[in-house]
């Protein structure tokens, strides 16, 4: 495809470099630009190559709008946007200053423990800010311990770092590990950082829901809920502390002073094909071989568990940004799931439900065709190996704030996501 051919250009130029492992990474006069229509502004691969070869643009997301358009937006340094400008691409100015988009997410909030309050459960104004990660942590905890009959903490296995990838299982009436699972990923991609909260309102609601509100009570009965909310903490711990914008995990291996890896390229369907890469220093490096990622295995390990309990009903991988819901598959744009049109049924449905409280739109079908090409991703091997009837990602907001979202956008992204999620636990 020429679309991913051009793709390609921007994930090996790489992001700003500190100039130590202790200096953090500046993103001030970053201007962010988004190109559209790529054949138009591209011509050839190989005119477009050469035009971009001595910039060093970020990419940060790219969008397959039509079989005629896509859009790229990229992130241009300060020292190279009269450069950029130079060059005859469509395109308009998402941001002026992205370090000024960094400094509007704001600070890092003050988690206020449960054992430090009268609180029975957290306070909700967790989702007034971002944290960091060991308050997560310590969230996570706190939930489970306002909800002891019916949760416990679960770690699905380690990082590369060593960190224990952890969450929480919540269960309904029928008791611990009884009922089909729904599993959720959050923070795969280290600077996705409203994935994590998202994932944790979900929880959130479920839990001070459970008694009385009849739509929970009616899914936590149903299903196991298996929630991971940041599966990648070395990355993520990363871009709180050194790089806003670090995507992948923080692994090290031979023979190459490139580090990390992307743990959504690295499962086994359709491993190595378009859409990853095996270039250690891509924004999209697959690994060598399926599940070479420490983070990636545990998961495969841990979806496999599911299945052999009692199955896997809906798996979603949360993600930003683009507002979209992706169905398997990722990895080819010729091949779908058996059950495809009841997919499809479910997304119109629940993107209805999702632009509910502040009409928010969100496009579904499957992936390779309403966003791009990724190989190696989650839910396709959740699809096809451990069998799930749903094997989802979903993109979460802003078109146009992109990773920077603000932390006045945390909580109306998790209310439309809940509504979102409602309707699906209840018709899927």
């Amino acid at each position: 495809m020429k679309l991913l051919s051009i793709f390609c250009v921007f994930v090996g130029l790489g992001a700003a470099a500190p100039s130590s492992q202790q200096d953090k990474v500046s993103y001030d006069g970053y201007r962010v630009y988004r190109v559209t229509t790529v054949n138009e502004v591209a011509g050839d691969v190989a005119d477009f190559q050469l035009r971009m070869a001595g910039l060093s643009a970020i990419e940060l997301n790219h969008r397959h709008i039509s079989d005629e358009e896509t859009t790229i937006d990229i992130a241009i340094p300060p020292g190279q946007v009269d450069d950029f400008d130079a060059h005859p691409f469509s395109a308009t100015i998402l941001s002026e200053d992205l370090g000024v988009d960094i400094a509007a997410e704001g600070a890092l909030g003050n988690y206020q423990r449960l054992n430090e309050s009268d609180q029975k459960v957290p306070s909700p104004s967790w989702f007034d800010s971002y944290h960091a990660y060991e308050d997560h942590v310590q969230f996570w905890s706190d939930l489970q311990t306002s909800f002891p009959d019916n949760s416990e903490l679960i770690e699905a296995g380690v990082s590369f770092e060593g960190q224990p990838i952890q969450g929480i299982h919540l269960w309904g009436s029928g008791g611990r590990d009884s009922k089909p699972a729904v599993f959720f990923n959050g923070n795969v991609h280290a600077r996705e950082w409203i994935t994590s909260m998202v994932a944790e309102y979900l929880i959130y609601q479920i839990v001070i829901g459970y008694e009385n509100d009849a739509t929970v009570q009616s899914a936590l009965d149903n299903y196991d809920f298996y929630v991971l909310p940041v599966v990648n903490p070395d990355g993520f711990v990363y871009t709180q502390t050194t790089d806003r914008l670090w995507r992948k995990n923080r692994q090290t291996r031979d023979n190459t002073t490139e580090v990390g890896t992307d743990i959504n390229r690295n499962w086994s369907v359709g491993f190595g094909g378009e859409g990853s890469s095996l270039d250690p220093g891509s924004e999209t490096f697959s690994g060598y071989q399926p599940g070479d990622a420490p983070e990636t295995a545990a998961l495969m390990a841990y979806a496999l568990k599911l299945a052999d309990n009692n199955g896997v009903k809906l798996y979603i991988d949360w993600h930003s940004y683009a507002q979209t819901i992706l169905l398997s598959y990722g990895y080819t744009c010729t091949e779908f799931p058996d059950n495809i049109q009841d997919q499809i049924r479910l997304a119109a449905g629940t993107a209805q439900a999702i632009a509910q409280s502040y009409n928010t739109t969100f496009v579904y079908g499957p992936g390779c065709l309403v966003l791009y090409q990724s190989s190696g991703n989650g839910r396709d091997f959740v699809t096809d190996v451990v069998d799930a009837e749903l094997g989802w990602g979903i993109e979460l907001r802003d078109t146009s704030y992109g990773f920077m979202l603000p932390a006045n956008q945390i909580l109306p992204s998790s209310v439309e996501i809940w509504d979102g999620m409602k309707y699906l636990w209840a018709n899927m």
